[in-house]
C-alpha cells in the first residue's frame, strides 16, 4: 500500500501538469486569425516563458519579434526570435524596468493593422515594471505591503498607479495596434483588471480606493507617490479582446480527481480560500478531528491564497506555514496528513513549492527540541519542515495559478 507521502506527491504532480499554461494558451488561440499586420508578442509573469513557447509552437514566423519577462529561473532556454528577461520577484528589480522597457519598445512603431499578443500570468505586478517613482521606494513600498499581510488586490491597486504599463496603461502604449490578451488567472474570481496589475485591462479601482489602503495599514509614501494616487486609471479601452484561461478552479479538479483515483473520496471545500495561512492549516486540522473516525478514506481540498503576517524573521512561505499549521491538529490522528503547495512551484523567497506534514510530525519535531508556535511565530516553517522531510521540491512549474491544500484521511483497505 502506498505511503501518504506517495499519495500526496501523486496528487501534487497530477495537479501541477493539469495546470500548465500549454493547453489554455493552445484553446485561446484556436481559430482566432489576426488580421494582415504585423504580430508582435509580449509575455509577463511567472508562466510567461511556458505561455511564449507555446504561442511560438503555433505560430511559428507569424509572430515578427518578441518580449518575455518571467522570474529568474523560469525560463528555460530560447525562443525564436524572443529576447528573453529573468526579474525580481515578489520586488521589482532593475531587470523588471529593463524587461519593460524592451516591451515598451517592441510595441511603439505599431499601427492599427497590427495586434499585439500579450501572455499575462500571476507575477506580471512584480516582473513587467515601468515605474513611476524611484526603484527604491517601489521596493519599499512592496515590502511594507507584503509586510503587513496586504492582500493581492490591495497590492496591485497601488501598484497601477506607481506604474506606467499597469492598470490598462500598456494597451494604451500599444495603440492603435489592437491586443490580444490571452490570461492565466492568479486572483480568486479572476478579476481581469487585477491580474499582473491588469497592464491591458481598464481598471476598475479608484483613487479613493488607493488612499483607503494607504491610511489602512499607515504605509509610508513620498510626496510624488501620494500625488500618483490621486491620478485616475484607464476606464475604457477599445483596442483590447482578452480571454481568460486557467485558474485555481482547474488546480482544485485535478487534485479531486488525483484524490479519487487514489481511492479517496474527496470534497473541495473551497476555491476561494482567503485567510491566515496557519489559521487555514489549523483548520484543516480541525476538520481532520471531526472525521478521524470515518470508515474509509477522505480528502478535503481547498485552493485560493492565503496570507502571512509576518511577525519574525524566519524563513518560509504562506503554503509552509500552512502546513506546519496543521501539524498540531492532525497529531497522532493515525492516516492523516496535509499538504500544500504553490501552482508556480516557489512559495515565498524559497525554493520550496510548499510543505507536508503528518500526523507523526509534531512528535518528530518535539524529539528534537522544536516548539512549532515558536517556528510559526519566526515564521520559519522551512527550517521546521527541513528537519522532518516536508518541504515539498517541484522546482519552477511554469504555470501560476494560485495554491492548493488538501487534507488526507488515509483508512487500510
Amino acid at each position: 500500500m502506498a505511503t501518504l507521502r506517495e499519495d500526496a506527491d501523486k496528487i501534487i504532480k497530477a495537479a501541477l501538469e493539469a495546470a500548465l499554461p500549454d493547453n489554455a494558451v493552445k484553446k485561446a488561440l484556436e481559430g482566432h486569425t489576426f488580421s494582415g499586420g504585423r504580430v508582435r508578442l509580449v509575455a509577463a509573469g511567472k508562466a510567461a516563458w511556458q505561455m511564449a513557447k507555446t504561442a511560438s509552437d503555433l505560430l511559428g514566423s507569424r509572430i515578427e519579434a518578441g518580449v518575455v519577462v518571467t522570474k529568474y529561473g523560469h525560463s528555460m532556454g530560447p525562443i525564436a526570435n524572443f529576447d528573453i528577461w529573468e526579474a525580481g520577484h515578489p520586488v521589482p528589480d532593475e531587470n523588471s524596468f529593463r524587461g519593460a522597457q524592451a516591451a515598451i519598445d517592441l510595441v511603439k512603431d505599431l499601427t492599427a493593422e497590427d495586434t499585439v499578443l500579450f501572455l499575462v500570468s500571476g507575477g506580471g505586478s512584480a516582473l513587467f515594471e515601468k515605474t513611476l517613482v524611484s526603484g527604491e521606494e517601489l521596493a519599499d513600498i512592496t515590502k511594507q505591503l507584503l509586510a503587513c499581510g496586504a492582500d493581492i488586490v490591495e497590492i496591485n491597486t497601488l501598484r497601477k498607479r506607481l506604474s506606467a504599463v499597469k492598470g490598462g496603461k500598456f494597451a494604451q502604449i500599444c495603440a492603435p495596434a489592437q491586443v490580444y490578451s490571452i490570461v492565466l488567472s492568479d486572483i480568486l474570481g479572476d478579476p481581469l483588471d487585477m491580474i499582473a496589475s491588469g497592464p491591458a485591462y481598464p481598471d476598475s479601482s479608484t483613487a479613493a480606493d488607493a488612499k483607503a489602503i494607504i491610511a489602512k495599514y499607515g504605509l509610508k509614501m513620498s510626496e510624488s507617490a501620494l500625488g500618483l494616487m490621486e491620478v485616475e486609471t484607464p476606464k475604457q479601452l477599445d483596442n483590447v479582446t482578452t480571454k481568460i484561461t486557467g485558474s485555481v478552479r482547474q488546480l482544485c479538479a485535478a487534485a479531486k480527481a488525483a484524490c479519487q483515483k487514489l481511492g479517496y473520496e474527496p470534497v473541495v471545500l473551497t476555491d476561494c480560500l482567503a485567510c491566515e495561512a496557519r489559521e487555514a492549516g489549523a483548520f484543516l486540522g480541525a476538520i481532520a478531528r471531526t472525521h478521524s473516525e470515518a470508515d474509509h478514506s477522505l480528502a478535503f481540498i481547498a485552493g485560493g491564497e492565503t496570507v502571512v503576517h509576518l511577525t519574525g524573521t524566519g524563513k518560509g512561505g504562506r503554503n509552509q506555514e500552512l502546513a506546519l499549521g496543521a501539524a498540531q491538529g492532525i497529531a497522532g490522528l493515525s492516516g492523516a496528513a496535509v499538504f500544500s503547495v504553490g501552482s508556480d512551484g516557489t512559495d515565498g523567497p524559497t525554493d520550496a513549492a510548499g510543505g507536508y506534514v503528518d500526523y507523526t510530525t509534531a512528535s518528530r519535531l518535539k524529539e528534537q527540541g522544536v516548539d512549532i508556535f515558536e517556528v510559526l511565530k519566526n515564521n520559519d516553517a522551512y527550517h521546521a519542515l527541513q528537519k522532518v522531510d516536508g518541504l515539498v521540491m517541484t522546482g519552477p512549474t511554469g504555470t501560476n495559478v494560485n495554491d492548493v491544500a488538501v487534507l488526507l484521511l488515509k483508512r487500510e483497505i
